[in-house]
């Protein structure tokens, strides 16, 4: 990948995009991680205004500090970026007091960690109605287009994704040519939603380098069969993330009305 070529028609496609639409800028939710961090770099980097959103929910001390280096790093370097936090721990114990708790822990933990997202994408879309901005969408191509691991209607709902067509090597790399800080560089991916140090490939199973490797075999028409040990493993949770997330990745289906019902 020519990093410098990207990343230069990453950020002509977002500016030529605000302008087009009529908008001020940019709001983008920065988490501490790598993904976060590159996407608000390259808003910054248009020149238009960029507004860096923390929203903390119970956060681990180790991703706040780092959205926070971060984000003082951009308004270093960068005169159009500005920034604002919004804990939003409250309002999620506030969420969490008034509708029903089930037996079933796995299906409450799974609802309530969505419930953080989809928290933060209001406030998202409240700050950029204010402001006249766009959102700005942070996930990878592997999150968005392979295995589907984004909340929908959370942090999968945005106005444009500047980087949905990169693998995550692909974020590293620009990231680190960008200047994103070292502590974010190297800091294990997670997406922050249960409260505890578990990781993106805790989640999933799969380093996201192996996803990487099955999506390719994927395209290239590949079947499990094919493969043994780690590499069938790795290519069949890939598989079956992809198969059951589908419905994030495809327009919602319409149920279309046949034309003779309506005469």
């Amino acid at each position: 990948m020519n990093t410098e070529k990207v990343a230069e028609y990453i950020i002509n496609w977002l500016k030529e995009y605000a302008v087009n639409a009529k908008v001020s800028g940019f709001v983008v939710g920065v988490s501490g991680g790598i993904d976060s961090a590159l996407t608000s770099t390259l808003c910054a980097k248009t020149g238009l205004p960029t507004l860096c959103v923390e929203m903390p929910i119970h956060q681990a001390e180790s991703q706040v500090s780092r959205a926070e280096e971060h984000i003082a790093q951009l308004k270093e370097r960068f005169k159009n970026v500005s920034s604002v936090r919004t804990n939003l721990t409250s309002t999620f114990e506030e969420f969490k007091s008034i509708v029903p708790i089930t037996e079933d822990k796995t299906k409450v933990d799974l609802s309530l960690a969505n419930t953080r997202a989809r928290l933060r994408m209001t406030t998202l879309y409240y700050l950029a109605g204010i402001n006249g901005s766009l959102v700005a969408g942070t996930g990878n191509k592997v999150e968005d287009f392979g295995v589907g691991f984004y909340t929908k209607y959370g942090d999968g709902g945005v106005d444009l994704s500047p980087i949905a067509d990169l693998m995550k090597s692909e974020v590293y790399a620009l990231a680190a040519y960008l200047g994103v800080p070292n502590s974010i560089q190297k800091a294990q991916p997670t997406d922050g939603l249960f409260g505890d140090s578990r990781t993106d490939e805790d989640q999933i199973g799969a380093s996201y380098d192996e996803l990487e490797w099955a999506m390719k075999m994927q395209d290239e028409g590949k079947v499990a069969d094919e493969f043994n040990g780690r590499q069938k493993e790795v290519y069949e949770i890939y598989t079956r993330l992809n198969t059951i997330n589908q419905h994030k990745m495809i327009p919602i289906p319409v149920c279309e009305i046949p034309n003779e019902f309506m005469e």
